[in-house]
């Protein structure tokens, strides 16, 4: 018992990083109906970016400074991600996420043409603060996910349900022929979902780098719980995503440590699977509005 409320446990703080990869993923789709390849890789480039200027690469910064300053340059390249891709969004839902692939690849290039192949480390500024509570290993790490997940989903929330930008970003993922005809910028609505969606990817590299290690593919393969996070949640649900991250989290855990850890993306696919032969439009589907 004691090793399955462990599991429970350590599934839950892996939940909450593919929660947060997911809902920058769900973010797009919803109000532009593209599934976004390129996030893994976007955020990828930003943890680098982090790295770079904290290790000495373009400067020597203190972490704090060295996040402040990689926000500013992702909210930059969001921007131009989704310039790239924009003239194709109202034209093919298919090919915009296709060209989403594009994207990805472009962001890996830059990645290691600025960086390298090598393989480095990027730890947080945390405490090695530990304790013991029952069966439960608690540790600063854990906390500071948990806190950091929170706070992003309050921010989130807060941002959606009492700005203009998100009653907007609502209005379009509800129903984006009846915004456009009441006026409202599709452009501006894709733009904040990009950008917001960035921003949650370099948050979410920053805490996935110390469980394992930063190189130009490393964030981009994390990714891929995310995406089935998104998956089982309902690609069209925020909190479905916040669900399905935190279900990827905890099922791969149990089944990596009863089952073989080695079959690990055999579990993802045969729960992606299960849960959509059961729901299939995920866990927490909602209904979307027609598209121009």
């Amino acid at each position: 018992m004691a090793d399955l409320i462990g599991l429970i446990w350590a599934g839950i703080i892996s939940g909450c990083l593919y929660a947060m990869g997911a809902i920058g993923i769900v973010l797009i789709y919803k109000s532009s109906n593209v599934v976004n390849f390129a996030h893994g890789n976007l955020a990828g480039l930003s943890a680098f970016l982090v790295f770079g200027f904290t290790a000495g690469l373009f400067a020597e910064m203190a972490w704090g400074a060295a996040v402040l300053l990689t926000l500013v340059i992702m909210v930059a390249v969001m921007a131009v991600s989704y310039l790239l891709i924009a003239p194709l969004v109202f034209k093919s839902d298919l090919t915009s996420t296709i060209a989403t692939l594009g994207v990805g690849l472009l962001a890996q290039g830059v990645t290691q043409l600025l960086f390298g192949s090598s393989v480095v480390a990027l730890d947080l500024p945390l405490p090695s603060w530990r304790a013991r509570l029952g069966p439960l290993h608690i540790t600063a790490y854990d906390l500071a996910v948990l806190g950091t997940t929170m706070l992003a989903i309050g921010v989130l929330y807060l941002l959606i349900e009492r700005t203009r930008i998100g009653i907007a970003f609502r209005a379009v993922s509800a129903n984006p022929f009846a915004s456009r005809v009441c006026g409202l910028s599709l452009r501006r609505v894709h733009l904040f979902s990009w950008v917001t969606a960035g921003l949650l990817g370099l948050v979410a590299s920053l805490l996935i780098v110390p469980t394992t290690f930063l190189s130009s593919t490393s964030v981009a393969s994390f990714m891929l719980q995310a995406f089935a996070a998104a998956v089982v949640g309902g690609f069209n649900s925020l909190p479905g995503a916040i669900v399905g991250g935190i279900f990827i989290g905890v099922i791969m855990n149990l089944l990596s440590f009863y089952l073989a850890a080695e079959f690990n993306n055999t579990y993802l696919l045969l729960t992606m699977l299960v849960v959509l032969n059961i729901f299939p439009k995920g866990l927490l589907a909602v209904r979307g509005g027609l598209r121009v």
